[in-house]
């Protein structure tokens, strides 16, 4: 279960994400637009201590951008080209926003998510010591019915539509800009994450996943 915390982020993700996107290969949409949420879905981290969250975005008419993002409490190590900003917030202070391409925990994660069919974490508040229950906003769901594997480092990323990840144990690909229509199925072998949110009743491929 992914915790959240009623809390003020400054810089927004939003705006975090306004001055990065323009920098990626994948983005097509203009340099000064300003990214609209439209969704988003979190995984857990098992040992607690990085927040896993995904948002899809829009820029005016354009296509809707999936960004997995890994929430820090310090600095990554090696991960510079993966830092997104630095953002401060109201209650767990100096947060470190990666690219999760980049981070070892999403890609763990979303191995486990699409490999073990989990699909994504449920959301809550804690209010006065009690579990409130947010509704997601929208719903992923993982194809495969195996263990999740040990996934160690990420040894290679490749970053372009889809961007591959590449790890001790399994190679991931995860769709840039939605629908996913560039995710080659890779064999009977592949497992897919798939997602579905207000205005998209048909199940979008987000992500896919092929054991070594």
């Amino acid at each position: 279960m992914a915790l959240l915390h009623q809390a003020e982020i400054r810089p927004t993700k939003l705006e975090l994400l306004a001055g990065w996107l323009p920098g990626r290969r994948w983005y097509s949409g203009p340099a000064a637009g300003e990214p609209v949420r439209v969704a988003a879905y979190r995984f857990d981290d098992p040992a607690g201590a990085v927040g896993i969250e995904t948002i899809l975005v829009r820029v005016d008419a354009g296509p809707v951008y999936q960004v997995p993002l890994t929430y820090r409490d310090a600095p990554l190590a090696d991960a510079d080209e993966w830092l997104v900003g630095t953002t401060h917030h109201s209650v767990l202070g100096p947060r470190w926003v990666y690219d999760g391409c980049g981070d070892p925990v999403y890609a763990a994660a979303l191995a486990a998510a699409i490999l073990t069919g989990t699909g994504q974490a449920q959301e809550y508040f804690e209010i006065d010591g009690v579990r409130e229950v947010r509704e997601p906003s929208m719903t992923v769901a993982g194809t495969g019915n195996v263990g999740a594997p040990v996934v160690g480092a990420v040894r290679q990323v490749g970053d372009g539509d889809p961007t591959s990840i590449g790890t001790d144990t399994v190679d991931l690909l995860v769709a840039r800009r939605l629908p996913g229509a560039g995710l080659p199925e890779d064999g009977p072998a592949a497992a897919t994450l798939t997602g579905r949110w207000p205005g998209q009743s048909t199940p979008v491929p987000l992500a896919r996943a092929l054991p070594r």
